[in-house]
């Protein structure tokens, strides 16, 4: 939801490849010129930047009315439905955000823009990682927006928890990121590929996690295969950390999720840079 599309500025012109040019720092600095140059491009295309904001509103407005009759209250212990459905769609809106990440690749590869930040000196690793931060930089903005917008309609905030489900987030986010960049450099040579293995995989992946309703009461054959699903155990821990808890086992497997993930993506995105550009 949150991909924005980029323009083939080149990495050696304008503001943005000033960022990139003539530079040799620490991984951490590498990454950081990364996402600046990233998010100078988003912010100059300010119209996508408000629609990726107004989109999980409207997303909201037409699911928050059905809750009622899926989510009752006393299912959840008195607290609002909204406490078990909000964190589904952040998680949704960072899902779609950064698997759809590696289009903007594609469209970079397409203007070869990407072959002149390859010949810049930053680190691949900070490449990817810098690239997964921009996506995830939006997030923040909407899942802020989306929380004040429902509070008055019976969301109790836990900013300290939702601080740390947003962290949590990020972490799985850039791992997601760099697998959807991984796919994007494998299939740049056939696009529709990209969007064929992006879509077989998101939506089963979402599906059986639990973000939109409750796996409890779907088969059981549903049930065991979402155990197998990194995601079910993030959106469980969101929903706990939304809920203003720091001590449900759910996180800690959570943690062990996300991080897996992010060092599974990071090697595989990092390997498929380096094998295309050997």
């Amino acid at each position: 939801m949150s991909g924005i599309s980029v323009s083939g500025m080149d990495a050696g012109s304008g503001p943005s490849g000033a960022v990139l040019a003539d530079r040799r720092g620490s991984l951490l600095s590498d990454i950081g010129a990364v996402f600046m140059r990233e998010m100078w491009l988003v912010l100059r295309d300010p119209f996508s930047l408000i629609f990726s904001l107004v989109q999980p509103l409207v997303f909201l407005g037409l699911f928050g009315p059905l809750l009622g009759g899926s989510v009752t209250e006393e299912a959840l212990g008195g607290q609002s439905p909204l406490q078990w459905f909000l964190p589904g769609v952040i998680v949704m809106i960072c899902l779609f955000g950064t698997g759809a990440a590696g289009s903007n690749l594609l469209f970079e590869i397409s203007l070869g823009s990407y072959e002149r930040v390859l010949a810049t000196p930053l680190r691949r690793s900070a490449i990817l990682v810098g690239r997964a931060l921009k996506e995830l930089a939006p997030l923040v903005v909407q899942a802020a927006l989306i929380v004040v917008v429902s509070i008055p309609f019976g969301f109790k905030l836990y900013p300290l928890h939702v601080v740390a489900g947003l962290l949590l987030l990020g972490v799985f986010g850039i791992g997601m990121g760099a697998f959807s960049y991984a796919l994007a450099i494998a299939a740049r040579k056939r696009e529709w590929m990209f969007w064929a293995v992006q879509q077989s995989l998101l939506f089963p992946l979402l599906i059986l996690s639990g973000m939109m309703l409750p796996l409890e009461n779907g088969p059981r054959w549903m049930q065991v295969i979402g155990a197998f699903n990194p995601l079910t155990y993030i959106v469980n821990a969101e929903r706990t950390l939304f809920s203003g808890s720091f001590t449900d086992p759910a996180i800690g497997w959570a943690v062990l999720a996300a991080v897996l993930t992010c060092a599974a993506g990071l090697w595989v995105g990092v390997q498929q840079v380096r094998r295309s550009t050997s």
